[in-house]
């Protein structure tokens, strides 16, 4: 597999995905940390969204966290050459970060962008790995890889005590001319959840999960399209 850019510190690669498979027909997904219906598609985005925006989550340190939320736009001490993942699932992104508990991850901030970039980056991305059902031969994916500047992992969706769940939440890496588009053009706003997160963790913790999921962002179906190129 053809080397990927390096990732932000505060999200480095993320762990393997599993091979993209048949999507079933598309219906209303289950609630956060329920368990899936047989409506709820293997591969789908699930996001809030607008009609024009969509929200990612990202954790970084305090030193470069804060700074953004406070500006609402990435400060230069972002790098913006480097490959940075987004992710729309806020329970990924907790599982990713451990509750804003991981070095390097304390600070988590919900990135509020236009869907005209997050679309145009689906669009032209990739998978991150070989998938035969995706690709015509192994040439043709490491050619995708060299050629295009965002990948696609679909890594398990996870419910409020980070539990893998038996469908699949999007990672989207983004380098290159689509990272720096991401910092500087596409960002409508920046908020530091922090606080929610640690608000919900303890109430997991204490062991209030209905209230727990009463906190949690309402992701819904993110009205993309079929992405045969995804496998989704």
């Amino acid at each position: 597999m053809s080397a990927l850019p390096a990732a932000h510190a505060a999200h480095a690669t993320p762990g393997a995905p599993g091979a993209p498979g048949a999507t079933p027909a598309a219906g209303t997904p289950a609630t956060p940390g329920t368990s899936a219906t047989p409506a709820t598609p293997a591969h789908q985005i699930r996001a809030a969204h607008t009609g024009t925006t969509v929200t990612v989550y990202q954790a970084y340190s305090p030193a470069l966290g804060l700074p953004a939320a406070r500006d609402g736009r990435f400060p230069p001490a972002w790098k913006r050459e480097r490959m940075t993942w987004i992710k729309p699932s806020f329970l990924w992104m907790m599982y990713r970060c451990g509750w804003a508990t991981k070095a390097g991850q304390e600070t988590v901030l919900a990135v509020e962008i236009t869907r005209a970039g997050f679309d145009r980056a689906l669009a032209g991305a990739c998978l991150s790995h070989y998938a035969p059902q995706v690709h015509a031969d192994r040439d043709a994916w490491k050619e995708s890889v060299r050629s295009t500047y965002a990948r696609v992992q679909w890594d398990p969706e996870r419910d409020p005590h980070l539990n893998p769940l038996p469908y699949r939440s999007l990672q989207l890496g983004l380098s290159g001319p689509l990272s720096r588009a991401y910092a500087d053009e596409w960002t409508v706003s920046i908020r530091d959840v922090t606080p929610l997160a640690r608000e919900i963790h303890g109430l997991l913790r204490s062991g209030d999960t209905g209230a727990a999921r009463a906190l949690l962002p309402v992701e819904t179906p993110y009205p993309a399209g079929p992405l045969p190129h995804l496998g989704a």
